[in-house]
């Protein structure tokens, strides 16, 4: 699934679309990259000697993820954060990094869902979280 197939399913935009490319995907796994580029907005600020990726946008990406794997089934819908669970940050995130995102649907009540997922750059844990979200249509 490339760029324009991702648009058509989540409703985030760049800047703030951090899922470029899906690999698999079924109702209850994906997948998917995030090309780190070295033009991102945040590595503006942080940090300008030192960019790093923000570990909240690694979590965002694992979130965003999930959220092309669950939207499909939903016109126009709106995923929305209610918990972040054990996110844990393993390794720094730098310009020219490619995130491997990989999540589960752990739970699934109605229009809340609970996910888990990781970050990987060269088989290497960036991040990990659980992620509870409620689908807003």
């Amino acid at each position: 699934m490339d760029i324009e197939e991702i648009k058509r399913i989540l409703p985030h935009r760049p800047p703030f679309l951090f899922v470029d490319e899906v690999m698999e995907i079924s109702e209850k796994r994906i997948l998917a990259k995030k090309y780190v580029r070295e033009d991102e907005y945040f590595f503006k600020g942080h940090f300008p000697d030192e960019p790093i990726m923000p570990g909240v946008l690694m979590v965002e990406a694992i979130a965003q993820a999930g959220g092309v794997m669950l939207l499909r089934k939903y016109e126009k819908a709106v995923p929305l954060f209610m918990a972040i669970e054990n996110a844990k940050f393993r390794r720094i995130v730098k310009p020219g990094d490619t995130l491997i995102l990989e999540v589960k649907l752990i739970q699934e009540r109605g229009r809340v869902v609970k996910i888990a997922g990781t970050a990987r750059v060269n088989d290497e844990l960036a991040c990990e979280a659980r992620i509870m979200a409620g689908i807003k249509e």
